[in-house]
Order: C-alpha cells, then structure tokens, then sequence
C-alpha cells in the first residue's frame, strides 16, 4: 500500500452529513453514490470509508483505518486505545453536548442510583453502563438494545433504560424521567498511534485538524469591514466585539480607516444600526469558512 495515502473513516449514521458538511466547509469535497461505502474525495492522498460511529474507533486501533471521526461514547464504549487528534463540536448553536442519562417512567419509584439495585436496564451503551454502575457497587443487570429503547421502560419490559439526549424532549413525550446523567459526549478526531507517530501521516493528520478546527470556529460567525472617519473611530471601535482586537488600517485619505472584524451572525442585525448611527460607511457584511 502507498505509504503517502491516508485512510480516513467517515461516521454512518447521524453524523454522516454534519461530516461531510463539515469537510467541505474546510476544502474538501466529498462524493458517494448512497449505496457505497467508499466515497471519493478529491485529494489524492485521502481515501475514505464509511463506518458506523459505533464501530470507528476499534477499526481505528486495529489499524484498518489512520483517522476516523466518531463520539467520545463509543470510544469509552470499546475501551479503544487511540489517539484524541481534536475535539469537534458540530452545533455551535445550542452549545448543548448530548448525554447518555439514565431514564425511568414518571411513575417508578427509583429516585436515585442506589435504587437501582438489582434492577434491569437496557441501552447501547453496554459496556460503560455495567463499569458505571459496577464503581458505584451497584448491582444491576444490563442487557444490549437493538432499539426502540425508550419503548421498552415504557411497556415495563425492563426497569430503565440508559440513552443519549440533547434537549431531553423525546423523553419527556414518552412520559420519562432522567434520573441521573452520566455522561457528556461531542464528536472527536481520533488517529491510529502507528499513523500518528509516521512523520507524513502525522503531519496530514495535522493539516486535517486544523482546518477543520477552523471551519468549527467559523460556523455562526461573519466578517464585517467598514469605512470610518477618523473622528468616529472611537465611538465605532466600542461598538465591535471581536475575537481579539479589530483590525484598523489607513486609507488613502488620513481623516479616514478601513475597519475589520469577526463577529457572532445573530448580533449583526442590531450591531449594522449602530455602527451606521457611530458613523460608519460603506458597511460589507460576508460569510467565514475558516478561522483559523
């Protein structure tokens, strides 16, 4: 195999889209007919392979895939040994990470852990339920879930079920209650140790985090660049928040500055009114790919 080609898992499922959105926000286009699993990229030293996030980082230890995309979950899940490349925090709008919790109906009488004793769930998340509960010395049977999981608490089939979460409003419309959360997971970017520590790979692998590192960080924010007489600099510079400083450089003329910065998109329909009324001119508003 060409030592120069990096292979790269894509997460199946959920993920998928976000993923492949995500790529191409920071320079990658990839492309797959939906009944395959190899889909193409157009950088010849990539090749991709969708695999389920569930599967990704056992394929990603074993040494079958370089670099792969999957959830903090399921690499507490497999127990798996790999390298954390990057957090990647998909949704910069809720801000809300999704958590596994353990969930009862409304009408159990179960109100803490230890009330779980000797009781039945069922979940994915076989393995890091039974090491949960087994620290806490508490003794409950833990059976796998092929789906449909909330369903099986709500019938009585078992007595909790422990799932994963955003907003908690499924939940709350199958009448269930969160007992306990008990964990917090995001995607992360994870490497192979033999691919991390190959001086070709790594550095591909660097180049992959940070440019998707910064095309995370440009979701949700804009640029804006103006013209600004230099008597209303002042009033204007205090109305731009910024990641650091603007950015202000003469013009031709001396009484006036090109001002630049980087702000959140949902504050630029209030902050254009103010800059307009501060003084500035010749306001442009565009869209970020990377920040970087």
């Amino acid at each position: 195999m060409n030592n120069h080609v990096l292979r790269i898992g894509l997460p199946k499922g959920s993920l998928e889209q976000n993923t492949i959105d995500l790529f191409k926000r920071a320079g990658w286009h990839i492309s797959y007919d939906s009944r395959s699993y190899f889909p193409d990229i157009d950088d010849d030293e990539m090749n991709c392979t969708l695999v389920r996030a569930q599967e990704m980082s056992r394929y990603v230890e074993d040494g079958n895939i370089d670099l792969g995309l999957t959830g903090r979950d399921w690499i507490l899940e497999n127990e798996s040994n790999v390298v954390l490349v990057q957090d990647l925090i998909y949704s910069k709008v809720s801000a809300r990470p999704a958590r596994w919790v353990l969930v009862v109906r409304q009408d159990s009488p179960i109100r803490t852990l230890e009330d779980m004793q000797g009781k039945r769930i069922s979940t994915e998340l076989v393995n890091f339920t039974k090491k949960y509960f087994s620290e806490r010395k508490i003794d409950v049977h833990v059976e796998f879930s092929w789906g449909a999981t909330e369903a099986k608490v709500v019938e009585g089939l078992v007595d909790a079920i422990v799932e994963v979460t955003e907003t908690g409003s499924t939940i709350r419309a199958n009448k269930l209650r969160i007992v306990q959360e008990m964990m917090t997971t995001n995607t992360q970017l994870i490497a192979n140790h033999t691919a991390w520590n190959d001086p070709w790979k790594r550095q591909k692998i660097e180049q992959i985090r940070s440019l998707l590192n910064g095309s995370l960080q440009a979701m949700g924010k804009v640029g804006v660049k103006m013209n600004v007489e230099k008597e209303n600099l002042g009033r204007v510079i205090l109305l731009l928040p910024s990641l650091k400083a603007p950015t202000i450089s003469g013009l031709y003329s001396e009484e006036w500055y090109a001002v630049e910065t980087i702000v959140d998109q949902n504050v630029v329909r209030d902050l254009i009114p103010l800059l307009q009324e501060a003084g500035a001119e010749g306001i442009i508003e565009y869209p970020l790919n990377k920040v970087i």
